[in-house]
């Protein structure tokens, strides 16, 4: 529906924003909930003093982080859409920064205040919140933001005929907020060592996402390839979704038997081999194989549903549904591998995979899933499966 409205076809830029900024509940609220989650498993969240420093220097963390990021993915929505045309317009960089900030701030709040309430609910009720809590994050995700995106960028659009002057005040606003959280996650042990080291996982996984952009935004806007967008927040959402799992799951089992870096029977693999990965007797490699096999059936729901609410402007023919399914399962199969080669080898290196590996898992999913799905298209092209229009 999106796609059609008048600032995503005047502003195409907006499109490299998508993956970006959906991203970022990969990079903030999942990489959160992963570690509020170990925190909770392993009893640092009993008491009501250690739960509320918890909770305000994690929020003041990742308003740190959505806002810094905000602005980055908004440079680099203005950067990859003026490379390429050779056109820019400081009315729509303005606006691009000015949606993407406000976004990126409003739907953290919004997720992170929801992750705590959901992480505190599993632990009174004795489930796993790593089980919960991570793709609750990643769907909520994704429709919050969506909803904020659009909104907002549709907003501030309409105020640049006749107030200019809104949207770089829009801007202003939340970056003047900044030294506020900077100085509460600073005062919490537990966060100060994310808000100095935890930077680069966050700001490449925007930069990943960000080509996962411009590959959507370069084929959207070929009338013939329209009908990716409705495909593309799913494919994304569920390969984020069960990597987020995997990789909290795994972090969650080394932090049990000791701190990043000092346990001799979780040293780091140099390059753990398919089958162990997923056909051992290990815990780990047990969930790889459950989180596998609910790749098909979770796609052929969504399918159904885009199907009967005439979402989409494909129809869903075999073919389509094989050259779809092919796309998933391959992203799927390679997420979960290299999470389980990147959170050993994150541990083996003392560094805390709760943090770090999330925003990578998350945005290469974004690459892989966007680009395995703009090649499905391409493909189904060639071979003369063209009806772009149906359920226009």
């Amino acid at each position: 529906i999106l796609q059609h409205w008048d600032v995503f076809k005047y502003v195409t830029e907006v499109f490299i924003l998508v993956p970006a900024l959906l991203g970022l509940k990969g990079n903030l609220e999942m990489t959160l909930a992963s570690r509020l989650s170990t925190a909770a498993n392993i009893g640092q969240m009993d008491t009501p003093k250690e739960l509320w420093k918890m909770i305000t220097g994690n929020m003041a963390l990742i308003q740190v982080q959505a806002t810094v990021v905000g602005f980055l993915a908004s440079i680099a929505a203005v950067v990859f859409g003026w490379i390429p045309d050779g056109h820019f317009s400081i009315d729509h960089a303005v606006l691009l920064c000015a949606s993407s900030v406000a976004t990126a701030f409003i739907a953290s709040l919004v997720l992170g205040m929801i992750m705590i309430g959901v992480i505190i609910g599993s632990r009174k009720m004795g489930i796993n919140p790593d089980n919960v809590a991570t793709p609750i994050a990643a769907s909520l995700g994704d429709l919050i933001t969506l909803a904020l995106l659009s909104g907002i960028s549709w907003g501030l659009y309409k105020e640049l005929e006749s107030k200019a002057y809104v949207n770089p005040l829009v801007c202003a606003f939340f970056i003047s907020l900044l030294p506020i959280w900077i100085v509460i996650a600073k005062r919490n042990s537990a966060t100060r060592e994310v808000l100095y080291s935890g930077w680069e996982p966050v700001i490449i996984a925007m930069a990943i996402s960000s080509v996962g952009g411009l590959i959507l935004d370069r084929t959207v806007s070929d009338p013939n390839f329209a009908g990716m967008a409705v495909f593309t927040p799913v494919i994304n959402g569920v390969g984020g979704n069960l990597v987020a799992v995997q990789a909290s799951r795994i972090s969650t089992y080394l932090h049990m038997s000791g701190v990043p870096g000092d346990s001799p029977e979780t040293a780091p693999r140099k390059c753990p081999s398919p089958c162990s990965t997923f056909f051992s007797s290990d815990v780990n490699s047990r969930s790889a194989r459950v989180l596998f096999l609910l790749v098909v059936p979770g796609h052929l729901v969504f399918l159904y549903t885009i199907s009967s609410m005439q979402g989409g402007h494909t129809t869903l023919t075999l073919i389509f549904i094989v050259f779809y399914m092919t796309a998933a399962l391959l992203q799927v199969v390679i997420l979960l591998y290299i999470a389980d080669w990147m959170v050993h080898w994150m541990w083996g290196r003392d560094l805390d995979p709760d943090n770090f590996s999330i925003p990578y898992l998350t945005a290469l999913g974004d690459l892989i899933g966007t680009g395995l799905l703009a090649l499905s298209f391409h493909v189904l092209w060639l071979i003369g499966d063209r009806d772009s229009d149906v359920g226009d």
